[in-house]
C-alpha cells in the first residue's frame, strides 16, 4: 500500500481505505461473503493473486480476520472490530453514488455475473413460504447459454443454476439485461416495470405478490437522485 508520508489520521485511515479494490472487498464482507469465492464474484475483474495478496494485506492491518473453515480445506474471512468500523463509510458511499452518478449504464457497467451474484446473495430465500421454491429468470437481449437462469430458494438458501433443477418454477421472468440492473439499482420501481411489461412475471397470484418481497432490494434503491431526469 502506498504511503502519504504523513502523521494526519486521515491520511493514515485514507492509505488503507482507498486502494483500489479496498471498499469493495469491505463491501462485500460487511453483506456477508466469507468465502474467497465468493469475494471473487464481488470483483470479478480483480485477479486472484491481487485478491488474495490484498485480504493478506487487511489481515496484516488488523481489518480483517482469517478463520480455517470446518470439515473442509480453506479459509474463511470475516471483518474485525476495526472493519467493521467502516461499514458506516461504505454505506455513505453508496448513499452518494445513488444520489450523485446516477446515469444511463455504461457498456462496460452491464455485467452479467455482478448482476446475478447481486440477486442471488441479496434475495429473501423464505420470501414465498415454500421450500424449494424456484424463480426462473431469461434475459430477452442474451444469446443462449446466457439468458435462462434458476434461483432455488431452500432451506433459507438461495442458490443460482445455469442448469433447470428439475423443481416445479413458482415464478417466470422475463426481462433486458440492462433492465434488471435498473430494477436492482433502484433506477426503475418495481411496478412500474411490472406495468410497462419492461419486467414480465408469470405465475400464480400468491407467488407474484410475493416478488417484491423476493428480490429484497438494498435500501438505497429508496435513495433518489439528486437530479431527476
Amino acid at each position: 500500500m502506498k504511503s502519504y508520508a504523513q502523521f494526519c489520521p486521515v491520511a493514515k485511515a485514507a492509505e488503507l481505505f482507498c486502494e483500489r479494490w479496498t471498499p469493495l472487498i469491505i463491501r462485500d464482507l460487511a453483506w456477508g461473503s466469507t468465502r474467497f469465492s465468493e469475494l471473487q464474484r464481488g470483483v470479478p475483474l480483480m485477479s486472484p493473486t491481487l485478491l488474495s495478496r490484498r485480504l493478506k494485506q487487511l489481515v496484516a492491518e488488523g481489518v480483517v480476520e482469517r478463520r480455517p473453515q470446518e470439515n473442509r480445506k480453506g479459509w474463511t474471512y470475516h471483518l474485525t472490530e476495526a472493519g467493521r468500523e467502516f461499514i458506516p463509510l461504505i454505506d455513505t458511499l453508496g448513499v452518494w453514488g445513488q444520489r450523485w452518478t446516477r446515469r444511463d449504464l455504461a457498456e462496460g457497467e452491464i455485467d452479467l455475473g455482478l448482476l446475478l451474484w447481486a440477486i442471488e446473495r441479496s434475495v429473501e430465500a423464505d420470501a414465498f413460504g415454500k421450500s424449494p421454491a424456484v424463480v426462473r429468470l431469461a434475459f430477452t437481449d442474451l444469446p443462449n447459454g446466457q439468458d435462462v437462469w434458476w434461483f432455488v430458494n431452500q432451506d433459507g438458501q438461495c442458490e443460482l443454476c445455469l442448469d433447470d433443477p428439475g423443481f416445479e418454477v413458482d415464478l417466470y421472468l422475463s426481462c433486458t439485461l440492462p433492465d434488471m440492473i435498473h430494477i436492482v439499482r433502484g433506477d426503475l420501481p418495481l411496478v412500474p416495470a411490472l406495468a410497462s411489461e419492461r419486467l414480465e412475471a408469470i405465475g400464480s397470484s400468491a407467488a407474484r405478490k410475493c416478488l417484491g418481497a423476493w428480490l429484497n432490494l438494498s435500501p438505497l434503491a429508496d435513495v433518489r437522485p439528486a437530479y431527476e431526469s
